[in-house]
């Protein structure tokens, strides 16, 4: 509620607040200057929680209701060009300061709007940063240069919030100037720092239902873009089917991500995303084999630090399954600012 300036200086903080408000991220901006951000969530209009690398850890900033949290949500959708209402109740848009923006609306949400920003960070990590942060050891950090330098095909796997987008961009940061890199992201979020990377985005269908643009459509499209390595920034449904098979035809030193608790799943999680795309099972895993070399797994440890756990090979046994292998593993996992 706008309320009478009794001096200049009650005026300056008044038109602070309300531009802030509108083209900013109202009462959530000043996290913004939380040292090592990384994710803002709002549980419920009173209920603001922050990541900063060290688990989640509530905050005392809050909406001032309800219908406020809600407006706020719909204003931000409306920068992005997307709709955030009763008829479409959730959103997921990258904004124009890079950040990636998650809202879900009531009755969908039970308690209330649910937000989920992720915040980019401020500096480039490097595969040598973590190394000198501790969350690469000796073998760990050479055998990863060595997985970028042979131009390995790979996929990092891990929970969300693990790290798995830093390492990535990190590790494509060493590709060769003279390689070019075909990016396809659902929602885009990864920043290269690779004088070629050519990077498209997915596009949900309009109000209409028409002009909307799938992954599958994009990594089609992407061998028809003269890449030298393909990356999927998220590998999370019948997308794996056109990556499988564009990965059968070259490219190697490709790459994705993918939600799994260890590395040992990740097999069985492509083989869950094939059969979705109604893949035979025996040509998944044989795909896989030929596709995917090594499977990097982050670790969330319990004190919220973050790190790689273990990197491990794939390999097929004698009834044609594809398992991993470990090939180094560590537990002493540090945060890298």
């Amino acid at each position: 509620m706008l309320y009478p300036a009794t001096s200049q200086t009650d005026l300056v903080e008044l038109v602070d607040e309300v531009l802030t408000s509108i083209f900013g991220l109202g009462p959530l901006e000043e996290l913004l200057f939380v040292p090592n951000l990384t994710d803002i969530l709002v549980k419920q209009f009173d209920e603001v929680w922050i990541d900063r690398g060290n688990g989640l850890e509530r905050t005392d900033i809050e909406f001032h209701s309800e219908t406020a949290a809600q407006e706020f949500a719909k204003r931000i959708a409306t920068r992005g060009h997307r709709r955030l209402d009763e008829s479409h109740p959730f959103v997921d848009i990258r904004t124009d300061a890079g950040m990636r923006f998650h809202a879900v609306l009531p009755p969908i949400s039970t308690f209330g709007v649910s937000m989920a920003i992720r915040i980019p960070s401020r500096k480039q990590i490097t595969l040598e940063d973590m190394h000198a942060a501790g969350s690469l050891d000796d073998a760990t950090y050479k055998g990863i240069c060595e997985v970028v330098a042979t131009q390995q095909s790979f996929i990092i796997s891990g929970g969300t919030g693990s790290g798995k987008t830093t390492l990535l961009a990190a590790m494509l940061a060493k590709v060769q100037g003279n390689q070019r890199i075909v990016l396809i992201e659902d929602s885009a979020e990864l920043l290269i720092p690779h004088p070629h990377v050519v990077s498209i985005q997915a596009r949900l269908a309009n109000s209409e239902g028409s002009g909307g643009v799938p992954m599958t459509d994009l990594v089609r499209q992407a061998l028809r873009m003269r890449p030298d390595r393909i990356v999927v920034g998220e590998v999370r449904g019948t997308e794996v089917s056109d990556l499988l098979l564009a990965l059968n035809t070259g490219h190697k030193g490709s790459a994705t991500t993918i939600h799994a608790d260890e590395a040992a799943s990740v097999p069985t999680r492509i083989e869950s995303l094939g059969l979705l795309a109604g893949l035979p099972r025996e040509a998944i895993h044989a795909q896989m084999y030929s596709a995917f070399d090594v499977v990097i797994q982050m670790k969330s440890v319990r004190d919220g630090k973050r790190g790689v756990a273990e990197l491990a090979k794939l390999e097929r046994t004698s009834d044609g399954d594809v398992v991993t292998k470990s090939m180094t593993t560590f537990t002493t996992l540090k945060t890298v600012a």
